[in-house]
């Protein structure tokens, strides 16, 4: 039994609705982020090594070579042949309106790039970025507005420097889906202070806006950050794979099954890696909360205590 026959993910919705595999390619256009440039404020978050989620490092290609490069692996790997350009490195959305076109429509340009992933903060999207990616959608592309909220409470944004609140995220979720775009949001488990009812509550408030796609992200260790200092410190301890696959299926089975999961799980590289160490095993655990899944689908009483807890988060 695969991932996607136990959760609606984002390969399997992009194959009904094309009828053939879609993959992102990951590009880093060389952007910066409002909390590291002084805007905000200095050292972005205490988690955010930009290399352990970007595969070009800080020296990127062009966007055309990048695309390129993502291409051969793709076609060789699954055999797709239809792309989306995923914007991932740092703000995606922080540059004037021409600047971002220019860099969209290059991406564009590509024959087989259907559609745009563009991730960035809650507080980076202003109403002509909106209206400029509605207006790509509009043009028949696949157009996703990834968004990093990470948790929906003050304290834990605060505690790892986020620079901004869940009141930005809550304005742009609505003004995006106003113009209809499709939005995905990045959820982190694991965060300094917060348990698995923190995540339950993120939840429940990010699906009462409404949303289109979620991503799971568990909290790792990496080379070069705060929160490696605090971990060296024994300030902060990460969760363990048995804690993160039971915070991760109760999320996603407390999730409507029409929101895509773009991701349930994330990994770093072990030259970067500190901890926890299953965060550099991605099959292991995406094998571990398939299983869990597969596990609570089969018995009756796994659904009621969902009714129950769902019931328990919204009083």
């Amino acid at each position: 039994m695969t991932l996607s026959s136990v959760v609606n993910t984002f390969g399997q919705a992009m194959l009904h609705r094309y009828g053939e595999r879609v993959h992102k390619i990951a590009i880093d256009a060389d952007f910066t982020c409002p909390n590291r440039d002084g805007s905000k404020g200095r050292g972005g978050c205490t988690f955010c090594n930009n290399v352990s989620f970007s595969p070009n490092g800080r020296q990127p290609a062009g966007i055309i070579e990048q695309i390129a490069a993502g291409r051969r692996v793709i076609r060789k790997r699954t055999g797709a042949r239809k792309y989306l350009a995923y914007f991932q490195a740092y703000t995606n959305t922080y540059a004037d309106i021409n600047s971002l076109r220019e860099l969209y429509d290059q991406a564009l340009s590509e024959p087989d790039v259907i559609g745009l992933a563009v991730g960035t903060r809650p507080d980076c999207v202003p109403r002509p970025v909106l209206d400029l990616l509605a207006e790509y959608q509009q043009q028949g592309n696949e157009i996703w507005l990834e968004l990093g909220l990470q948790s929906s409470f003050e304290e834990s944004l605060r505690r790892v420097n986020r620079g901004h609140g869940f009141t930005e995220y809550k304005t742009t979720l609505l003004a995006a889906r106003e113009r209809g775009l499709q939005v995905c949001t990045h959820l982190t488990i694991g965060l300094p202070g917060e348990t698995r009812e923190h995540c339950r509550i993120t939840l429940q408030r990010v699906l009462e806006l409404g949303v289109d796609g979620l991503k799971l992200h568990p909290l790792h260790v990496v080379k070069g950050t705060q929160l490696a200092n605090e971990w060296r410190r024994g300030e902060y301890q990460p969760l363990l794979l048995d804690e993160y696959i039971d915070i991760a299926t109760n999320i996603i089975r407390h999730t409507p099954p029409e929101v895509i999961y773009h991701r349930v799980t994330a990994t770093a590289s072990k030259q970067i890696l500190l901890a926890p160490d299953w965060c550099s095993q991605k099959w292991l655990v995406l094998n571990r909360i398939t299983d869990a899944l597969k596990q609570c689908s089969r018995s009756p009483s796994c659904h009621t205590q969902t009714v129950a807890a769902c019931q328990a988060v919204l009083q």
